[in-house]
């Protein structure tokens, strides 16, 4: 009879046990569906906080390491079950001890490595762990091929964990752990096949060639300043006219600049190399050395003065040049000061240079030709004559002007007083 017959003969014959069965299958559905469900929730969000932010290297690094740590742990059950004799539950609790330890160890070399940029101990124990696992796996191998096999996979597993630990390290600290001293490169660069700089063919060429030159005219100077014979001087300028017609011809040494002077400073250097033995460096661990002490300010006196202009304010230091300003800017200065000027002589007051230099923001220098100029006119020089006349002071600017009632006096006091 057809299943589907045996189906319908038993809902038939038992409706009451098909109806309890068909709901105990619906509710299976219904919490399969719902376990499901939560299945793939975890599985996303796991996917989207510890594998999507990963690099796809470190990825497949992880799937291929526990591929080959699945692999050992298979020749652990074996070993365990015909050379220990373990059976049943103990078999199944002891078989894996040593790929657990070996996790453990590389999961605490990576928390190390990260807080303190070094595997430790537990780096040495992952590789020594990895080992000791190879070996008593491959001891129960049935032949080579097995035992070799045996021996390689937890080594593969060990080495992808060395190189995400690598690769880690070099992301955190931004320099790889060591340099090896014999690479493929240094190799050929010894042998000189290769280049440690990025220079062109052409342009290595053109150096090896007025390096030749300057070579040849360093011996050829060296055996003329010897004494040396003829027959050995015919010889070195017979080289150094060779290494110079071929730098001419392959190097473009006759009309290319830069390497006439690379030629030069090549010979420079070369000519000079007993120099050497008169420098005096300085030592980088001296102390340094003190600055003197600043120079105090010098007064103006009568050979700091600018000119013939006599009447300076009280004894000042030497200013600065006055600062470059455009054309607009000056003749905005000379604007504000002479309006500050006319402004003073009708207060019956002779303003002193500095003054003109605080209230306009002109330089002193400016200020002192401006009052050079202006103070011989005709209101600034009655003042001024006043002053003299009347008291005998001379316009030096060097003392505040004192205001009266009937002359106002210039820098100076009143006759009242």
């Amino acid at each position: 009879m057809p299943p589907i017959d045996q189906i319908t003969a038993f809902a038939s014959d038992q409706p009451i046990l098909t109806v309890i069965i068909g709901v105990f299958a619906l509710v299976l559905l219904v919490a399969a569906y719902f376990a499901l469900r939560a299945v793939q929730r975890v599985a996303v969000r796991f996917y989207h906080r510890h594998i999507a932010p990963r690099p796809a290297e470190d990825i497949l690094t992880i799937v291929a390491a526990s591929i080959a740590t699945g692999v050992s742990a298979q020749g652990m059950w074996r070993f365990s079950g015909d050379v220990l004799g373990f059976d049943g539950p103990l078999r199944l609790l002891l078989f894996a001890f040593i790929e657990v330890a070996v996790i453990t160890s590389a999961v605490r070399a990576r928390r190390n490595m990260r807080e303190n940029f070094s595997a430790g101990i537990d780096g040495v124990a992952v590789w020594a762990l990895t080992g000791l696992t190879a070996v008593l796996s491959s001891m129960d191998a049935r032949s080579v091929a097995e035992a070799v096999f045996r021996l390689a996979a937890p080594l593969v597993a060990a080495w992808l964990w060395e190189r995400g630990m690598a690769i880690e390290r070099h992301r955190i600290t931004g320099r790889s752990r060591i340099n090896w001293r014999i690479t493929p490169e240094r190799a050929l660069v010894r042998v000189g096949l290769a280049e440690v700089s990025d220079r062109t063919a052409s342009e290595v060429d053109a150096h090896r060639r007025l390096t030749r030159v300057a070579l040849a005219a360093k011996r050829a100077r060296a055996l003329r300043a010897s004494g040396a014979s003829d027959r050995k001087m015919r010889v070195a300028l017979t080289k150094l006219d060779r290494a110079m017609d071929r730098a001419v011809e392959h190097s473009g040494l006759a009309v290319d600049s830069a390497r006439q002077e690379a030629l030069l400073s090549q010979i420079g250097a070369l000519y000079n190399t007993s120099a050497l033995i008169d420098l005096t460096p300085p030592v980088p661990w001296a102390p340094a050395p003190e600055e003197p002490p600043a120079r105090p300010a010098v007064a103006a006196g009568p050979s700091s003065r600018l000119g013939d202009d006599d009447d300076d304010d009280e004894l000042q230091v030497l200013d600065a040049p006055p600062p470059v300003v455009d054309t607009a800017q000056r003749a905005a200065l000379m604007r504000a000061a002479r309006e500050y000027w006319d402004k003073q002589i009708e207060r019956k007051f002779v303003p002193r240079a500095s003054d003109i230099a605080h209230e306009t923001g002109v330089s002193l220098v400016t200020a002192r030709e401006y009052r050079a100029l202006w103070k011989l006119e005709p209101k600034a020089h009655a003042l001024l004559e006043a002053a003299f006349h009347e008291h005998g002071i001379i316009d030096t600017g060097t003392f505040p002007a004192i205001e009266t009632e009937q002359v106002l006096t210039v820098n100076g006091s009143s006759p009242g007083r």
